[in-house]
């Protein structure tokens, strides 16, 4: 499908603004920062459900980091589903997951092809604002996954599951594994990081109940999503705080680390360990006893929602406003919620009983 003059015109203007972006980006952002600021910016125009799926769609997907197995599951998952809808799948983005001009540049560079949508996963809730809403001036229709953006940035966002879940669940998980008793640390990723943000304050809210009287959470780490930094971190954290008891990892990377880390140390078994992680990354820890529990959503499932979401979105089926529905394929139908937010639904805890079920 050919794109209008305004818009070939509107994609030269960001090209034109990417260096200034680019700089602008590195400055960090917090989880203050991710305030809505009105109705998400998808609620603009007059949806059909019952509109024709449009097929030779191309829509770019913008991880936070390319060679990170968690995103590579993910972009599978929206890489076969846009093949099942007859549209066409690229992948771009940066090798570090803290490259945040790096993200901004990758935005412009998909507006300049021209896609017909984009799915991004926010490395920082409002340094990709303006070139994301370059694009959607462009009449490219943005959906973030797995970490969002403002809401005034994007058309819609695919949540891997409700952020009050995830946060409580996990403090959950690991307060039953201590006996509720005992000092308590979080490794998260990076500090500018949405979602960890979002869950972690669920989890400080969840510790406030008379229940968690005895549990203390004594410090929260960051790893920035990287193997050597999150085991360093678990380390010093043992280091530092003797008597720990548990650790909550809400990161693939980071809960992988830390096992590594607890599994060839004294610590293993006696320190509780647990977050979201992926099956095959935890099945060793599970089965010799370093880790009792863990969660996840399935990570393919959630960039096959991304995948659905957008074409919906291009085809005019939705646009973004709270209420309206549409369907993804075998997964369902799936409804519009506050803000554009779209969950794909309750995690999955897995054990030594359960993970030889699952291969992702």
């Amino acid at each position: 499908m050919r794109k209008s003059s305004v818009r070939r015109a509107s994609a030269a203007l960001a090209a034109a603004t990417s260096l200034a972006l680019a700089l602008t980006a590195c400055g960090g952002t917090t989880k203050n920062d991710v305030k809505n600021e009105g109705a998400s910016a998808a609620a603009t125009g007059k949806a059909d459900p019952n509109a024709a799926t449009k097929k030779g769609l191309t829509v770019g997907f913008l991880p936070k980091q390319v060679n990170n197995p968690y995103f590579t599951s993910a972009d599978k998952g929206g890489e076969a589903a846009l093949k099942t809808l007859g549209s066409s799948y690229k992948e771009v983005g940066p090798s570090s997951a803290t490259d945040t001009s790096g993200q901004v540049s990758y935005v412009n560079t998909l507006t300049q092809q021209q896609v017909d949508a984009m799915a991004v996963s926010a490395q920082d809730p409002g340094a990709l604002c303006t070139a994301l809403k370059q694009a959607m001036k462009n009449d490219i229709k943005v959906v973030t996954y797995d970490s969002d953006t403002k809401t005034d940035c994007r058309n819609a966002f695919v949540s891997q599951a409700s952020a009050e879940d995830l946060g409580r669940t996990e403090v959950q998980l690991l307060a039953e594994q201590i006996g509720y008793k005992g000092e308590i640390a979080i490794l998260s990723a990076a500090q500018t990081a949405t979602n960890q943000n979002t869950w972690i304050d669920f989890m400080k809210d969840e510790l406030k109940d008379p229940k968690y009287k005895d549990v203390k959470l004594v410090k929260v780490a960051y790893g920035n999503d990287d193997a050597q930094q999150s085991f360093q971190q678990t380390q010093g954290l043992l280091q530092e705080y003797p008597n720990l008891k548990g650790i909550i990892s809400p990161t693939t990377v980071g809960i992988k680390a830390a096992a590594q880390y607890l599994s060839g140390s004294k610590y293993k078994g006696k320190v509780k360990l647990t977050g979201l992680g992926t099956p095959n990354d935890m099945r060793k820890y599970v089965k010799n006893g370093t880790v009792e529990g863990f969660e996840l959503w399935d990570p393919a499932k959630l960039g096959e929602l991304a995948a659905y979401t957008a074409v919906a979105l291009v085809s005019g089926q939705i646009a973004g406003a709270e209420g309206e529905t549409f369907k993804a394929g075998d997964m369902g139908e799936y409804t519009i919620g506050k803000d554009g937010v779209i969950s794909l639904g309750k995690p999955t805890v897995f054990t030594k009983d359960n993970i030889d079920h699952f291969n992702f």
